[in-house]
């Protein structure tokens, strides 16, 4: 399940660019689930480990993907730790809720991201576990606790 915070906590991993640069490990790249992200958010191909190939940026190292992609590969191999998630644009919502598939997850929004039309998330805000499944209700419950004092951990 997706748990999901608005606002930041102490424990949240804000600069997940930063910290993915200092902690991937290169099996995390040649991951399927990570190629796949890789394709379909930043467009671009894992040619192993160290170099990943895009049409109009050439070779990378994996330092160079996108925040977003960063974001997703940590989320998905430290599903213990709270990344701010609003690192991801909206393309990534899909790939958050994936994961939330296949494990439980915790994140930190700072924005209201939009997770579709069909999703089931669970708001922690106010120590309290809100099961959400409606956009309009995310929508205004993150409009709420994004511009309160309530976001408090």
């Amino acid at each position: 399940m997706l748990k999901i915070f608005y606002g930041s906590l102490p424990k949240e991993i804000y600069n997940t660019s930063v910290y993915f640069d200092n902690t991937y490990q290169d099996k995390w790249i040649t991951d399927d689930f990570a190629v796949e992200m890789i394709k379909k958010i930043d467009c671009s191909d894992v040619v192993d480990s160290g170099v990943i190939k895009n049409a109009v940026l050439g070779s990378f190292p994996p330092k160079q993907l996108s925040g977003g992609v960063k974001t997703l590969i940590l989320i998905y191999n430290e599903p213990n730790k709270i990344f701010n998630a609003s690192n991801c644009g909206d393309n990534c919502a899909k790939y958050i809720l994936k994961i939330a598939e296949k494990r439980d997850i915790t994140v930190c929004l700072h924005h209201a991201m939009d997770f579709g039309k069909k999703f089931s998330v669970k708001l922690i805000n106010d120590n309290k576990q809100t099961i959400v499944t409606d956009p309009l209700k995310l929508l205004l419950l993150a409009d709420f606790y994004l511009r309160s004092d309530s976001n408090a951990g």
